[in-house]
């Protein structure tokens, strides 16, 4: 690898720039003279943030240099930073860039290296999805911790912060410095397609506590943390990916409930915040989503809020966004609203060029511009960007997935599983009573990187814990010929343990879960999603939530099912009554223990 200096000096007379002492009056005006330096073009570069297919920045396999050639019109990321200045990069594991630590971290040094050797190059803010849970773009080896409804089970403000401090520590050894998390929205709709798990819980005052916590620990690690989704994601039946999601709150319950996250995360410094393609009309009526909404981002995130901090869209190539507008409109209209980055635009090309028009045809005003590329090149100074723009080969193997790290989501792990039905008490579970034990139930996709799927893990985890565990998946829609198989299976348990995912009324996991206990063997269903599925299984003797299917929830589960571990976990999300949602049958905070 070029060494840093050399690879500076190929910025035609920005190194000078660059290599100002470290003083904060300095850091403040470094990002103002690079930016006086900067042509139109360049600064336009710098609000997008684009997907790349594959592996290398230079050396691709040829499936992506296709990929990039059909959707971005060049072959690979050196290109793409070439051609259009980009100032951020967002890895994804379907785009191919994240197989293994090693080659993430090679990944991004090879981003760094092609923006670098530009004329005026400048340092790539280099992007991810890593919530933990049910959405990872990183997986093992890896330390992969509990999601956010976990997270809020726990209750627990050092554990928020330790999972942002760790989890951003590895991120940070892989060239990552800027995460989209934590998710501020305050989850209220049990049937919200698209947060669910992903959100804290149902009360304002713990997630702000838990969103403020996670994001000291990002920051501590010298990651950019992202509360999302502004002005609030929480109470919506539709997918913002698919539809557009229409908020019916007043004002007066968005400043009691959506809004008091978002504040937390302000005052707690973070970084970046990440605007929803959701429509607010008591916030704005002009029927626009708030990603391109000028009352919303400038009038109360800007003014109200006193934010001023990175904004970062929503990836632009959502339904939610386009229902409106041409893809030639929405990053104009979302700068004029008031964001800073401009996140996967369906079409990068037609989006930079829109932006570059707008500002040369007066509609756009370079002002305007430039105020949001110097609070991009801010947080880059502020994340060490400009001195330190290369991972350490070191830090990679002695970092991502160090054991300290492992044990640490373990322990949170354990704090965080829920115990809601306990009758007898049925658990713990003994080898001795027990000793056979068939776990069925649903095997969703596992979330990225973890070993699943997740009958096998449970079933893996209670094998090591001293029982005969037996795994069979049935699914997530059981036919009746496999329920049937599941029911002649358990006549040769000792006891059942079933996976559950997301039960409504109608489903056939539900008929699997009364058959098995119909049996009379004793029945453990482990919600390995949201948490209301107990609501839907009367005749089950014990129940518990895992908030997420991925091995370190799922095996925090096993050891309370066998009395490893003492359940702690206490609700974030009141759980109705099936048969009436106006009655709550579990309210926040509610949880067995041994």
């Amino acid at each position: 690898m070029p060494s840093r200096r050399t690879v500076l000096a190929a910025g035609a007379g920005v190194t000078a720039t660059l290599a100002v002492g470290g003083s904060a009056h300095a850091d403040d005006r470094r990002p103002g003279e690079l930016l006086a330096r900067m042509t139109l073009e360049e600064k336009v570069g710098q609000v997008f943030v684009s997907r790349v297919y594959g592996h290398s920045a230079t050396a691709p396999d040829q499936a992506d240099i296709d990929a990039n050639l059909r959707e971005l019109g060049v072959r690979t990321a050196a290109e793409l930073l070439a051609r259009y200045r980009l100032g951020g990069i967002i890895y994804f594991g379907w785009a191919h860039n994240t197989r293994d630590p090693r080659q993430i971290a090679d990944l991004s040094d090879g981003i760094q290296r092609a923006s670098l050797q530009q004329p005026r190059g400048l340092p790539v803010l280099i992007s991810t999805d890593q919530e933990h849970g049910a959405v990872c773009r990183v997986g093992r080896p890896a330390t992969l911790f509990p999601g956010a409804m976990a997270i809020g089970a726990g209750g627990s403000r050092a554990d928020a912060r330790a999972l942002g401090r760790l989890a951003g520590r590895e991120l940070r050894a892989m060239g990552i410095r800027q995460n989209y998390s934590p998710v501020a929205d305050v989850n209220v709709n049990p049937a919200n397609p698209v947060i669910g798990v992903r959100s804290f819980g149902a009360d304002p005052a713990a997630v702000a506590a838990l969103v403020a916590a996670e994001a000291e620990g990002y920051r501590a690690a010298g990651v950019a943390a992202t509360a999302k989704h502004f002005p609030g994601h929480g109470d919506t039946a539709v997918d913002s990916h698919t539809g557009f999601p229409v908020i019916t709150h007043s004002r007066e319950e968005w400043e009691t409930l959506d809004a008091v996250p978002f504040r937390a995360a302000i005052a707690a410094g973070v970084d970046s915040l990440m605007t929803a393609h959701i429509l607010v009309p008591s916030l704005d009526e002009s029927g626009d989503p708030a990603t391109l909404s000028r009352p919303i981002v400038t009038g109360i995130l800007r003014e109200k809020l006193g934010y001023d901090g990175v904004v970062v869209t929503d990836a632009l190539d959502m339904a939610g966004v386009r229902t409106k507008y041409g893809d030639d409109r929405v990053p104009v209209l979302a700068l004029k609203a008031g964001v800073d980055q401009l996140l996967n635009p369906p079409d990068l090309d037609v989006a930079w060029n829109a932006v570059l028009e707008a500002v040369q045809d007066g509609e756009l005003t370079e002002r305007r511009l430039d105020a949001s590329v110097l609070r991009i090149l801010r947080l880059k100074s502020r994340l060490g960007l400009f001195d330190e723009p290369y991972v350490g080969p070191a830090d990679v193997e002695r970092t991502v997935g160090a054991p300290e790290h492992l044990a640490a989501a373990d322990g949170i792990a354990e704090r965080t599983t829920t115990l809601l039905v306990n009758e007898g008490p049925l658990l713990p579970l003994s080898p001795r009573t027990h000793p056979r034990l068939l776990v069925a139930g649903a095997d969703p996709a596992s979330p990225t990187g973890t070993t699943g799927p997740p009958t096998g893990v449970l079933a893996a985890a209670l094998t090591e814990l001293g029982f005969r565990a037996t795994a069979l998946a049935t699914g997530t829609a059981p036919s009746a010929e496999t329920i049937a198989g599941a029911v002649t299976a358990a006549a040769a348990a000792d006891a059942v343990v079933v996976a559950t995912y997301n039960v409504t009324a109608a489903d056939a996991q539900r008929t699997l879960v009364e058959q098995l206990a119909a049996t009379g063997r004793p029945v453990v269903a482990v919600a390995v999603r949201n948490p209301y599925d107990v609501a839907r299984f009367p005749s089950v003797r014990a129940c518990l939530a895992a908030y997420s299917w991925t091995d370190v929830e799922l095996r925090a589960a096993a050891r309370v099912i066998a009395g490893a571990a003492e359940p702690r976990g206490k609700l974030p999300v009141p759980v109705r009554r099936a048969d009436d949602p106006t009655q709550v049958l579990y309210p926040i905070g509610y949880g067995l223990t041994y």
